[in-house]
Parts: structure tokens; sequence; C-alpha cells
């Protein structure tokens, strides 16, 4: 996808000819211990600075995208912690947090309007994903409040052509 620094790859866009870039979903993620220090944390600078660039460029080019944020980390990410240090998960959210929350068109370009969090175990076939807004470490959210927040946001930015009804975005 062009972006207004150059062309950027994101996993997940939403666009219409219309009105262009409508929404793009980046996902990143950090499955597996580092050697030497045994915790997830390692790659954890390196994945929010591939999130900022993107956010940059898009919307450089298309200011009113809904641009999300979801990094993906191993269950084991939230149990990590020694005696001198916090887990990856509790740590993840204060490196996070300054980039979510774009809400107006007009902020920052490196913030995205939303990043999540989310743990994986594959082996708790009950609950194998497990997601959090950035900065709610403590209040799991579900990936349908995601993305009905990720809809809303789409109808407020293009309030002339969509609404938001019942889970779904109308074209109005």
């Amino acid at each position: 996808m062009a972006g207004g620094i150059g062309a950027k790859k994101v996993d997940i866009t939403g666009s219409t000819e219309e009105s262009g870039l409508l929404l793009a979903v980046s996902i990143k993620t950090i499955n597996f211990r580092d050697g030497r220090s045994k915790n997830y944390q390692k790659n954890l600078i390196n994945r929010r600075g591939d999130m900022l660039m993107e956010a940059v460029t898009l919307h450089r080019r298309f200011p009113y995208a809904v641009l999300v944020g979801m990094m993906f980390l191993d269950g084991g990410a939230a149990n990590d912690h020694t005696e001198k240090r916090k887990s990856t998960f509790e740590n993840a959210h204060p490196r996070l947090r300054l980039f979510t929350g774009r809400d107006d068109p007009a902020d920052r370009d490196e913030q995205f309007e939303r990043l999540y969090l989310s743990l994986i175990n594959l082996g708790d076939t009950d609950r194998p994903f497990r997601f959090y807004e950035v900065g709610e470490a403590n209040a799991e959210t579900g990936p349908d409040a995601a993305i009905d927040d990720m809809l809303q946001q789409i109808a407020e930015r293009n309030p002339d052509l969509y609404e938001f009804e019942s889970g779904r975005l109308i074209k109005t």
C-alpha cells in the first residue's frame, strides 16, 4: 500500500475507491523466548518501531484511516517475570501506551487509533486467545469488541458515508 513516506505492507486493509483507505490492521508476533534471558521481551522494542513506522507512513497519506495494531505474545509472556523485572506482558503496556488512542485525524501520525495485546495459549481450548487494549492490562476484552470498535471508528470518521448499527457498518 502506498503511504506518505513510501510503500508499506499491512496485514489487513479495507478501502474503497470513493474513500481510499478506511482501515488498516498491523499484526506483530513474539512467539519465542530469548535463549539468553529466557523471556519474550527481546524484540518488543523492535516490533514497536515497526508498528510506529507503519502508522506514520499510512497516516501521512490517509489521515482519516483507522489504524489498529495487534501484538500477539506467547502466553508465557504473562509469566516470565523475575524478582527484578515485570513480565513482558506487563512491560508491553507502558511501552506501547503512548502510541494508542488517536481519536482525531489531526492527532499525532505515529499513534494508532487502537493497539491491542493478545496472549496466545493454544493448549487452552476454552480460551486460546486473551485480548487486552493496551494500557488496560487488567481488563480483558474480546476480539468481537475490538472489531466493533474498529467499525464504530470508521463510521465516526466517515459520517456522510457510513453508520454503525447492531455490529455492522452500513453504507448510508
